[in-house]
């Protein structure tokens, strides 16, 4: 498995993961349109600032998505995914660990941080097992109903 840049092929791809605006918000936040086509979803991924990866298998199978950026001087993940029919085989620590090591060492920081919605308790479960805590965030929050979590 590898980290791959994201393609329009991608981009169709994991629009297709999200099939309400329930299963988008609990991905997105409150920043992307619903619903949404593929220039809108391009858009609010802000693909020309982010860094954007897709995780495939040897064959080029699309497994999982994220973002990473510089943010409050940390590798801040976002907008983590793995495709529904491939949860519970341990993709989402393969998917951050490659982003978290490739973000540091772009980003020239030691630390990876991200946001998770307090109702999302499957994903805290796999942050705090990957030895994320959580942590005060150092600025005004900008999402309600977040935990910041750093390592």
């Amino acid at each position: 498995m590898q980290l791959v840049s994201v393609t329009d092929e991608h981009l169709t791809k994991l629009m297709g993961w999200f099939n309400t605006e329930a299963e988008l918000r609990i991905w997105s936040g409150p920043f992307f349109n619903f619903p949404f086509d593929a220039h809108s979803f391009k858009q609010d991924l802000n693909l020309d600032e982010l860094n954007s990866y897709a995780l495939v298998n040897n064959e080029g199978q699309m497994l999982a998505f994220g973002q990473y950026y510089l943010r409050e001087g940390c590798c801040h993940l976002g907008r983590l995914v793995v495709a529904l029919n491939m949860r519970g085989q341990g993709l989402a620590k393969i998917l951050i660990n490659l982003l978290s090591e490739q973000g540091k060492q772009q980003l020239h920081c030691n630390t990876v941080s991200l946001f998770v919605y307090t109702h999302n308790t499957l994903a805290i479960a796999v942050y705090k097992k990957l030895g994320f805590q959580e942590s005060k965030y150092p600025a005004l929050m900008p999402l309600a109903d977040c935990i910041y979590m750093v390592k």
